[in-house]
């Protein structure tokens, strides 16, 4: 009765707003507390110089903790981009400590370069990677980094340092029996210097015992639940201090501000993936997925640390002034400024090991680069499903199907996805179909497929334990599943009731995943059925914090407080797997997760859970998404309209808008909100929403350029302002206007009733202009602009090219072949540049070089296409159908289109003074070939 009365409980959440009684706090949990209470001064760590070992690219040197004489070992390396990694281990544990394998987290083992020894000095080890320098502080230990001799991140540098070593349980026998053979043993001691040994051993060992005896060591009790730790305290923590720097961001995911807030009255940030209904907005509460990668930014130089662990995690954060005692030469860092910011961080965790990578920069792009290179880039999705999806909970039959997919026809508002939820199975049973309300579900999937469209399912990782369900009883047969602590399969309630979880952290388990997927195992399903992964942090109804009990045990023996926020990651890395092999690898998967880890990027679209149809929801998605995006996790967006609650007509029309520019684009609502599919929105409100559909499908040509450019160089394509200017500091905490790229500006209407916007236009030589109206606007001011309800401030950025494409389609992928639209936009020298993209847009055959990539170039009143790549074997029938020049002083008097072969062809076309718009029409060439537009 217990199990239903929570399950009662959580049930209500979703009524009634978070319950936050069902999370810990920082006084809840053990470790948090231990960790918080470590006092700022000395540390007990100090670096033994005699025992260094280097080698071209990495160095061992051991340290001591001086207040229980257990030793450690520190390594240090050099990597590729500029990035070093600092491990620190026990040296002599009693058991072997989770450290998260290559492959998962990390895509490959780091490429080294070479660290030059610098020698010893002042108790000082300097090494050197290129420009920058790692600097090892022996007594107490610290480690100190530059940039170009600039300090920029510290570690330890308050000394709070804490690695609480494996143990053996210190019980009362062994205590009793220590003091009984000391007293025995008095009489027979042969000199006062062995008595002396023997009280200073005592004492030790009685220190020991007192330690055994605080409280939430070796078990801790949360809401009548009781965890049990055999492995006793294991955590691990320390400070990383910024100094220069007063922003700090990153660590997702939070629904919180940009610019990472202080922590001094409040709890920490918490890293904990966890099932959380109705989430409060700017705390530091855990959500669905986490990230432990910050990044820091001044107007100098950006910095990343990324801190590489899977158990739970707490980050307190703190503004400080600069330590110039301990950085001498911050003196200089800002000049006429005595007093310098500094960002000190504290980071940690209940389980595993010191494993940190200082990505170094310098500049934000390089931030993007570095961190890339370590976890791996997005892959370039299929273009349809950077379009329009319509979900709800849920689309009750396959009439229902039919006519949402009819009625977006009827009103031409295109779309490219219809979604299922958890009701469309029998039961609760994921690869099934409710034969009363789907009896025909390849039939469904078919007329869909004849509109260019795609239906995604609910596939969660519990399985409902049914003895007549093939996929649980397999799973079961074969040793597949989580265990309890006492050995035993898991059991816990969730959709389905009674359910168990296989063990994705095991490699066959996830071959198992995936071959669930293929067309003659998932019955009723076709080649244009993808994927949606819920509830995979995993949530567990009757479980403490609705999650795994932290004693679960995982098939490698490994208990869950271990590897609890990378479960998540390896359900959907085994759904996308899935999918990959049931097209035989040559289609592009699309999976959706809500848990996800550093390295979720390589399988999936994030979004960001269950919002509610609020106005400060709707606000709170720009910060979150560009956090995600900051941490790689670029195809994210957040569902539009709220997924609890029933927005009204102004706030749903308002997050249709907002969503065009968010990287994720999909409606969705909870079973017991009202119907709101845009046609049902009253006329008005109806077609300002069409119209902002209709513009994201205009965008597809840009947004596919940008995944592909994060492809390549993992740059995110939903930017803060300071990535593209980072020396503004003025835009460092602005999280209400962002870039897409480095060409459009976005400024989201978020409050009711508003009809004008404040716009801040960064950089002082920078011309904005209006994507509507091209009204220019110039940079390094904020401008209040119009925004009545049918409109969405945005502006493209004077200097960039975007191809756009305007025909009319239902869906995307029946624009494969349609013309492109060229807007360019001039500076004040009156030159842009941009780049065109182009492939098959679903297949992995540009991965063989089967595409285009051209560069774009207005300068001299000549527009050029340069060809950098086009597969041999590669055509396009796309072609260029307009061009738009935005920012022309003059009428020219003739245009002419001059081709590969240097034949001469006049263009028609058409300026408008007032505006300065210059229009050319149809200028008939392929968007891949070599191509150059006159004007005189």
């Amino acid at each position: 009765m217990r199990h239903l009365s929570l399950l009662l409980g959580v049930l209500l959440c979703t009524c009634f707003g978070v319950h936050r009684e069902n999370f810990r706090t920082c006084d809840q949990s053990g470790f948090c507390k231990r960790h918080r209470n470590v006092k700022p001064g000395s540390s007990s760590y100090v670096v033994q110089p005699s025992t260094l070992r280097i080698s071209k690219t990495s160095l061992m040197v051991d340290v001591l903790n001086t207040e229980n004489n257990v030793r450690f070992l520190l390594q240090g390396y050099g990597l590729q981009h500029g990035i070093f990694r600092v491990k620190l281990v026990e040296a002599e544990p009693i058991r072997e400590r989770y450290e998260i394998p290559v492959g998962m987290t990390l895509v490959a083992e780091p490429v080294q370069e070479e660290l030059v020894y610098g020698g010893e000095k002042d108790g000082k080890l300097t090494f050197t990677l290129g420009k920058n320098k790692m600097v090892i502080n022996v007594n107490p230990l610290r480690l100190d980094f530059f940039i170009n001799d600039e300090p920029v991140t510290s570690l330890n540098a308050q000394g709070l340092l804490k690695f609480e070593h494996s143990r053996q349980k210190q019980g009362w026998f062994s205590s009793l029996g220590s003091s009984v053979f000391s007293l025995l043993s008095q009489p027979f001691r042969e000199s006062p210097k062995e008595e002396n040994n023997e009280a200073a051993e005592g004492a030790e060992e009685e220190k020991k015992v007192a330690e055994d005896e605080e409280p939430d060591l070796w078990q801790e009790t949360f809401k009548g639940f009781t965890d049990i730790k055999p492995n006793g305290p294991v955590s691990v923590g320390l400070d990383i201090a910024f100094p220069g720097f007063r922003y700090v961001y990153g660590i997702p995911e939070h629904a919180d501000t940009f610019a990472l807030k202080t922590t001094k009255s409040t709890d920490p940030y918490r890293m904990y993936n966890l099932d959380v209904f109705e989430y409060d907005l700017y705390n530091p509460m855990a959500l669905y997925g986490h990230i432990p990668f910050m990044v820091a930014h001044n107007e100098k130089n950006t910095v990343g640390v990324f801190f590489q662990n899977a158990a739970e995690g707490w980050i307190d954060i703190q503004s400080n002034v600069a330590d110039k005692s301990i950085f001498s030469n911050l003196a200089d860092f800002v000049t006429g400024n005595s007093e310098v910011p500094q960002t000190d961080t504290h980071w940690f965790f209940e389980d595993g090991i010191i494993d940190i990578f200082v990505l170094l920069g310098p500049g934000p792009k390089d931030i993007f680069q570095q961190y890339a290179s370590l976890t791996g880039n997005t892959p370039l999705p299929p273009l349809w499903s950077l379009a329009y999806h319509q979900c709800r909970w849920n689309y009750n039959d396959q009439d229902d199907v039919r006519t949402v997919d009819q009625t977006m026809d009827k009103y031409d508002i295109p779309f490219d996805v219809i979604w299922l939820d958890i009701e469309h199975t029998e039961g609760k049973k994921y690869f099934t179909w409710d034969g009363s309300r789907f009896s025909n579900s390849v039939e469904m999937l078919r007329n869909l497929s004849s509109k260019g469209r795609k239906l995604v399912s609910i596939v969660d990782p519990h399985l409902k334990r049914d003895d007549n369900y093939k996929v649980y009883t397999d799973a079961r047969d074969k040793g597949l599943l989580v265990k309890n602590s006492h050995g035993d399969d898991f059991d816990g309630w969730c959709w389905p009731g009674s359910s168990s979880w296989p063990d994705f952290m095991e490699k066959h388990v996830r071959e198992w995943w995936a071959d669930q997927f293929l067309l003659e195992n998932y019955q009723g399903s076709a080649n244009n059925l993808y994927v949606w992964n819920d509830m995979n942090e995993p949530s567990v109804f009757n479980s403490p914090e609705i999650t795994f009990p932290k004693d679960a045990k995982h098939l490698s023996g490994r208990e869950n407080r271990e590897v609890h926020n990378i479960y998540g990651m390896m359900v959907h890395q085994a759904t996308w797997e899935g999918l990959l092999k049931r097209s035989n690898y040559q289609e592009r998967p699309f999976v959706l997760t809500r848990a996800f880890f550093a390295g979720s990027q390589r399988y999936g679209a994030v979004w960001t859970g269950d919002n509610m149809g609020e106005w400060s929801h709707l606000k709170v998605t720009v910060p979150m998404m560009l956090s995600l995006n900051l941490a790689g996790i670029h195809f994210s967006g957040a569902d539009v309209g709220g997924f609890f609650r029933s927005p009204d007509n102004e706030l749903l029309t308002r997050w249709y808008q907002a969503a065009v520019f968010q990287p994720f684009f999909r409606a969705h609502a909870h079973i017991d909100t009202k119907r709101r599919e845009p046609y049902l929105l009253p006329e008005e409100n109806m077609i300002i929403a069409r119209d902002a559909i209709k513009k994201r499908y205009s965008f597809l040509p840009f947004w596919y350029l940008l995944f592909h450019e994060s492809e390549k160089t993992g740059v995110p394509p939903m930017r803060p302002l300071w990535s593209e200017f980072p020396s503004e500091s003025n835009v460092f905490d602005r999280d209400d206007v962002y870039l897409l790229g480095n060409a459009i500006l976005v400024r989201p209407v978020v409050d009711q009733g508003a009809t004008t916007a404040n716009v801040y236009f960064p950089g002082e030589q920078t011309i904005w202009y209006d994507i509507d109206t091209y009204k220019p606007y110039h940079g390094g001011h904020e401008i209040s602009v119009d925004a009545p309800l049918s409109k969405l401030p945005a502006f493209q950025r004077g200097g960039t090219i975007v191809p756009r494409k305007f025909r009319g389609r239902r869906a995307a992928s029946l624009m494969y072949n349609d013309p492109f639209t060229l807007i360019v936009c001039l500076d004040k020298n009156g030159k842009a540049e941009g780049n065109i993209y182009v492939d098959d847009y679903h297949s992995y055959a540009y991965t063989k070089g089967a595409y285009a990539l051209t560069q774009l170039s207005f300068h001299n009143f000549k527009l050029e296409n340069i060809v950098l790549h086009k597969g041999k074997d590669f055509t396009t029938k796309e072609w260029l159908e307009r061009v738009i020049v935005v920012g022309v002083n003059t009428n020219p008097k003739n245009v002419h289109l001059i081709l590969a072969d240097h034949s001469k062809v006049e263009l028609e076309h058409s300026y408008d003074a007032t505006s300065k718009v210059l229009t050319l029409r149809r200028p008939g060439v392929n968007v891949a070939d070599k191509w150059i537009i006159n004007l005189h």
